[in-house]
């Protein structure tokens, strides 16, 4: 009898846990029994790790091979605990020294030629290693640069199973150098972040702009076809701050477990941007999958902008599958082999049309659609939906003295200097409750600041008494408030803060 253990890492969602790999060798009828909750991909690593180890010249055991991924209880998911099963096994035969592997936390699919093959989500399982107290970790060499990216991780990349074997002491007459595998990673579109000095005229809505970012509130544009809604939201994510160290890693783990991260340009430093088509289903959009499910288009926009354009044409389950993120700032799946969590904390843009032909605005006169087709087509935007969007404004036309005028627009990098201002205003007043942005903060801790003026909440309560303000859209013309006063340099909001903010809110706002 003899047993090899050494260290791999499972992800339930963005958690990783270590897990030990332990290989047990027995003098019995020889064969190969996986134990501890694997999913089809992992029970199929005993013929890959078989082909491997063969073809590494190593011999394989001719004994009882037993593998138990403990604990036992978590579900195991995924290809990356191939090479861990191999190292195990190999040490378990005396083939490689037992003391040498057991600290080591192993991560990576092998091919039957023997080569490493890059894995999903290394950077949070390497991190999770790290924190757990191992921080010697195996990685396939095209894996190595988004390992190297956790502080305090001690990362070997290795091109093949023959050189994992000969980085723990053993001697190989098999094969020599071979090429490593170039990583099959999906070919992710940068895009280039449009300018705010591309938009003409527009005061209302670049400011309502302003104020989304400023704030991290989200934000709904209604306007006629061409009137630059699509222009307008595809440049939020520009006038944004650039991520914190702590936000950083946390959007590249989640774009790795997603499988979209380029290690090459490093941690993800802006604000991600997703806009994905209306034909879209609630799994694109949240996550899901067999399985473990994996993120979607939500967690992918993390920290970031999460834009539907045509939001009137998603369907109904996909618009309220995000009342969840929006409200708790992450998303919960569950599926029948395990639960995952993912963060989801971005800002949402809803782009919508006024009706079907898109040309009631105005006194609309031009409006081809009945009263009752205008009501059903912007009811499918749900009532409690839309009370979770603290901004909704009218993008009008523009107009021909706008785009005659001679004043050119501002720009992005202006208009960012005067959030990122805001930001660390709300930031100072915010130090230690655990909040970044003013659209986090419940409406108690701010009505609690507000200033001693009787009647600063006198519109406000007019609204709630003819019924116009829900209590929780009360509380985002709060919120409101205290960012328009950031942007402004106000200690607190006065009541033309308060007002704006109520406009802001009703769609009646006028720059």
């Amino acid at each position: 009898m003899a047993l090899g253990i050494t260290r791999a890492v499972a992800l339930v969602g963005l958690s990783g846990h270590v897990v030990e790999v332990q290989a047990h060798l027995a003098a019995s009828v020889p064969g190969f029994v996986l134990v501890g909750l694997p999913d089809t991909a992992l029970s199929e690593s005993r013929d890959r790790v078989r082909a491997a180890v063969a073809s590494s010249g190593l011999t394989w055991p001719q004994r009882k091979i037993t593998v138990n991924l403990s604990p036992a209880a978590l579900p195991k998911s995924g290809t990356g605990f191939d090479l861990a099963i191999a190292v195990a096994t190999l040490a378990g035969a005396q083939l490689l020294p037992a003391s040498a592997v057991e600290g080591v936390v192993h991560l990576g699919e092998l091919g039957l030629d023997g080569r490493l093959q890059p894995v999903r989500g290394v950077l949070p399982a390497v991190a999770a290693a790290v924190d757990a107290g191992y921080r010697d970790v195996v990685v396939a060499a095209a894996d190595v640069a988004e390992a190297s990216l956790v502080p305090g991780a001690r990362v070997v990349g290795a091109v093949s199973l023959a050189d994992v074997a000969r980085l723990h002491g053993a001697e190989l007459d098999g094969p020599g150098a071979v090429d490593p595998v170039v990583p099959a990673r999906p070919a992710v579109a940068r895009r280039r972040e449009g300018d705010l000095s591309d938009v003409l005229g527009q005061d209302e809505a670049r400011h309502a702009l302003e104020v989304a970012a400023a704030g991290g509130h989200h934000l709904l544009l209604v306007g006629a076809p061409g009137a630059g809604k699509t222009m307008l939201a595809a440049r939020l994510p520009g006038i944004l701050p650039d991520l914190t160290e702590s936000e950083a890693v946390e959007v590249t783990s989640v774009h790795s477990v997603a499988g979209v991260f380029d290690p090459g340009g490093g941690l993800v430093r802006r604000p991600p941007y997703e806009d994905p088509h209306h034909t879209a289903t609630p799994a694109a959009i949240v996550g899901g999958g067999t399985g473990v499910p994996r993120p979607g288009a939500a967690s992918r926009a993390h920290r970031g902008v999460l834009f539907l354009d045509e939001a009137p044409e998603f369907g109904a389950r996909v618009l309220q599958t995000l009342r969840q993120p929006l409200e708790h700032g992450e998303l919960v799946i569950h599926r029948a082999a395990g639960s995952a969590r993912y963060p989801a904390r971005f800002q949402l843009v809803l782009a919508a049309n006024p009706c079907p032909c898109g040309r009631s605005v105005g006194k609309g006169l031009d409006c081809t659609c009945s009263a009752v087709a205008q009501r059903r087509y912007f009811g499918r935007l749900s009532g409690p939906l839309l009370d979770r969007v603290d901004v909704q404004v009218e993008v009008r036309p523009v107009t021909r003295v706008e785009r005659a005028s001679h004043v050119a627009p501002e720009s992005s990098a202006t208009v960012a200097a005067r959030v990122r201002a805001a930001r660390e205003a709300a930031a100072l007043r915010l130090a230690g409750t655990g909040w970044r942005t003013n659209a986090e903060v419940p409406g108690t801790w701010l009505r609690e600041r507000l200033g001693p003026d009787p009647g600063l909440l006198r519109d406000v309560d007019a609204a709630l008494d003819r019924g116009t303000l829900s209590l929780r859209g009360a509380d985002r013309v709060l919120r409101l408030a205290w960012t328009v006063a950031d942007l402004a340099g106000r200690d607190a909001p006065s009541r033309a803060d308060v007002g704006a903010g109520l406009a802001l809110r009703t769609r009646g706002y006028r720059a």
